[in-house]
């Protein structure tokens, strides 16, 4: 449905997308993901035809941005970062508004606008001024203009920078909600937001995409830091003692709790966490020398962990480059 190929934009001396490939399918939620400077706006936009690239190429089903702009925006739907909100109109009045710009057929407008007010649950305040609207219901405004028409595909760019937590959820629903009949493009560098909602996930670092995976398999890519966590009532030195009969084991750490437990922390070797799961051999190894286990889970690395990894890992290389 969407191509990206070879997508360059420079602005100046700066290198803001760095030969980005990538591929996005029909219905799933996809998170675009990396700090803030990473280029994931750039690139947005330039998929939306706000931007020219550089070099490269953006193909949306089967129509070039750069070459066929008017077949292929058709397809898509876009709330930037900022929406683009007219605050003297009512909500009714700007939506109308937005379905003409889209050039929607007259006979079709009044309808589509009435079911992106559903969707979004507008029609409490379809009619005050958007100024008037809290900052929730003006994203919601953004949104009803995003889907206006149903494109295919929708983009959406931090849609839920600056709201209260009530608000994000609500906004989180839409976005579901929205999925089931679109293909959502979500951009964030908000960890928890992108882990809830999406399907995949793809982390750009210096206008790169450092890695593009489901958020289970990306943890799975810290696997070397995949971890068990045990307590029992056994002293350090036999825990260590009974620990020496499971293999795959990198290193153990000990803490000695205050009712008289140990407390250990068990590092898997690199590259046996994804194929191997040592809760099994671990319990086992406790009930045959009788030491019966007060606590036994596994610890997997969190997307927090492999963004880091990985982000900070590219401005290293980065960096090292420039000397």
């Amino acid at each position: 449905m969407i191509e990206v190929k070879n997508l360059v934009k420079k602005y100046g001396t700066h290198l803001a997308v760095d030969h980005l490939d990538f591929q996005l399918e029909p219905g799933r939620i996809y998170g675009f993901l990396g700090p803030n400077g990473a280029g994931k706006s750039t690139t947005m936009n330039i998929m939306t035809g706000y931007l020219g690239a550089t070099e490269g190429q953006v193909v949306i089903d089967g129509h070039d941005i750069l070459k066929e702009p008017e077949e292929a925006k058709k397809h898509i739907g876009y709330l930037p970062e900022l929406p683009p909100l007219y605050m003297d109109m009512t909500v009714s009045e700007y939506l109308e508004f937005a379905a003409e710009l889209k050039e929607l057929p007259r006979k079709e407008r009044e309808d589509s606008v009435q079911k992106v007010m559903d969707i979004t649950r507008l029609n409490d305040v379809q009619f005050r001024l958007i100024k008037n609207l809290s900052k929730g219901y003006r994203q919601r405004v953004g949104l009803a203009q995003a889907i206006l028409g149903f494109p295919d595909i929708i983009i959406l760019d931090e849609p839920t920078v600056g709201l209260d937590p009530k608000q994000i959820i609500e906004i989180r629903e839409l976005i579901r909600d929205m999925a089931k009949e679109h293909t959502v493009i979500l951009s964030s560098h908000i960890l928890a937001e992108v882990r809830e909602v999406c399907d995949y996930i793809m982390i750009i670092s210096k206008g790169k995409l450092v890695a593009s995976d489901t958020p289970e398999n990306l943890e799975h890519l810290m696997a070397g830091q995949n971890s068990l966590e045990i307590e029992t009532k056994a002293k350090p030195e036999d825990v260590r003692r009974i620990l020496k009969e499971v293999s795959g084991i990198e290193r153990m750490e000990f803490d000695r709790t205050k009712d008289a437990t140990t407390y250990a922390k068990i590092e898997v070797k690199s590259g046996s966490g994804r194929e191997q799961d040592l809760r099994e051999a671990v319990f086992l190894a406790f009930a045959e020398a009788g030491c019966p286990l007060l606590m036994l889970k596994a610890s997997r690395a969190s997307l927090e962990e492999v963004f880091m990894e990985l982000t900070q890992a590219e401005e290293v290389a980065a960096d090292a480059g420039d000397l």
